[in-house]
């Protein structure tokens, strides 16, 4: 059974007014074909025209895409896993430093946090712990500045591809080490 005029799922076309068409033949006419590639051999005898040589990029754009993709891709963060995460939680898997960001600036804070893991992964130190601080509770009142905002910023720090050739990958520290205001960072090891 075909799906006729009156039936779902049918659909009625529809035809151009002369107006469109002449619209549409304006438009056509004032496009220029692409070049097709040639596929197959020239007709004639002559040799065929050599093609216009490419234009030398003027922007610095492909310069920066070619070097990205000459890079190697930065190693994936893992996760610590629950066994680990417990075993440092009861204290039977040390923590070997640590590092509290309290009181220090993003930016006094992104440098003191990329020397202490260096240092940490030259000392063969596997786990440590990040403190950064839980931030105020609730909302900021009388319009007053942020808080929290080493919290919210170490973990996306952690992650640029600056920090992957030491961090292996993070998670929140357990409540006896400060919980939602520090971090486990396992350090990757040193090449």
């Amino acid at each position: 059974m075909s799906a006729g005029p009156d039936r779902p799922g049918h659909r009625r076309r529809r035809h151009l007014t002369p107006d469109e068409r002449a619209l549409w033949k304006t438009v056509t006419r004032s496009v220029a074909p692409l070049r097709s590639a040639q596929t197959t051999e020239p007709e004639s005898d002559e040799a065929p025209a050599p093609a216009p040589a490419a234009p030398a990029p003027t922007s610095a754009k492909p310069a920066r895409l070619s070097s990205k993709l000459a890079q190697p891709a930065a190693p994936a963060l893992a996760p610590l896993g629950r066994r680990l995460k417990q075993r440092v939680a009861r204290g039977s898997a040390p923590l070997e430093a640590r590092i509290d960001l309290h009181g220090l600036t993003q930016e006094e804070a992104h440098h003191a946090l990329r020397a202490f893991l260096r240092t940490a992964q030259a000392d063969g130190a596997k786990l440590v712990l990040v403190i950064t601080g839980k931030g105020a509770r609730g909302g900021v009142p009388f319009g007053g500045s942020e808080r929290g905002v080493l919290k919210r910023l170490v973990p996306q720090w952690l992650r640029l591809p600056e920090f992957r050739s030491t961090v292996v990958g993070f998670e929140p520290a357990h409540v006896s080490h400060g919980g939602e205001g520090a971090l486990y960072v396992r350090v990757r090891r040193a090449k």
